[in-house]
């Protein structure tokens, strides 16, 4: 079984942590390939992510590395497992101290897998040139590069328009991605598997505006309006930003392949609770 390693260097601990998952993938008869910024870091030199197809990925660091790892399949319907090293780690299989158990389950296909829908994203200029930018599984965010101001935007839905949206941005999520940045920005939770995208502003300048949410099979285009337009970024994931012009197109849809989640549990809202700490707060433990 092939699998590869990607990991955020930045994050205590995950020096210690590879040796250990080096030796315990050994004896579980697996072959890991390692992302080139790890190498430091092994025990013994590992051939590279890209080399062969892989069966699994593990992901060792927060929600943003798996979700960097996720990109780095293009598409492929690949087993992520995420570790989490970090402090929410929402999309992640297991805590840094379950490592080992862990690659024993995924080694051992004793894990279940979460199929979670993408977003694709285009950018059209003036000409009808197209350039198609990497799927996001969180969400793509049209903003303000540098100082945050005031932009306008035209969204439509299947060709028909929705409104003029004047805020701080724009948020098109995911089910994923709706725990994430739109959900900071007021957005709806939307539970897995439903079949959904949500559009949020960031920060309207008008009470009339809220967050929309329409089915997964609809067509998104975002317009700049001039002269609220210059300087704009369209951000995948909150990690790859392009440069918007003023008068290009942002095209969006659901992405043609989704992204396999491990889960060792299939209970969402476990996960809810325990990382965003959801609920009352009677029901959360007393300080000692």
């Amino acid at each position: 079984m092939n699998v590869g390693v990607v990991g955020n260097p930045r994050y205590a601990g995950l020096a210690t942590i590879l040796p250990g998952l080096a030796a315990r993938a050994a004896g579980l008869g697996l072959t890991l390939f390692s992302e080139p910024a790890l190498e430091p870091y092994w025990p013994a030199h590992l051939p590279p992510i890209g080399s062969i197809p892989l069966d699994a990925l593990v992901t060792l660091g927060g929600d943003g590395t798996l979700l960097r790892g996720a990109r780095l399949l293009k598409g492929r319907a690949v087993p992520v497992m995420g570790i989490n090293l970090g402090r929410v780690g929402f999309l992640t299989a297991a805590p840094k101290e379950e490592a080992g158990e862990a690659l024993e389950r995924l080694a051992a296909g004793n894990y279940l897998t979460e199929r979670r829908q993408t977003l694709q994203v285009a950018i059209t200029g003036t000409r009808g040139d197209t350039s198609a930018l990497p799927a996001a599984l969180n969400d793509v965010t049209i903003h303000k590069g540098g100082v945050a101001r005031l932009i306008r935007l035209n969204v439509q839905v299947d060709g028909l328009e929705v409104a003029n949206y004047s805020a701080d941005g724009l948020i098109i999520a995911t089910p994923t991605g709706s725990t994430a940045y739109s959900l900071s920005a007021g957005g709806p939770i939307i539970v897995p598997g439903v079949e959904a995208l949500v559009i949020t502003p960031i920060c309207a300048h008008t009470l009339g505006v809220r967050p929309l949410v329409i089915p997964a099979s609809a067509r998104i285009d975002v317009q700049p309006i001039r002269p609220w337009a210059e300087d704009l970024l369209v951000s995948v994931d909150g990690q790859q930003a392009t440069m918007l012009g003023p008068d290009d197109r942002v095209q969006l849809r659901r992405g043609d392949a989704p992204v396999l989640l491990v889960r060792f549990q299939a209970d969402y809202f476990a996960r809810m609770r325990a990382s965003l700490r959801w609920g009352d707060l009677f029901e959360r433990e007393a300080p000692q």
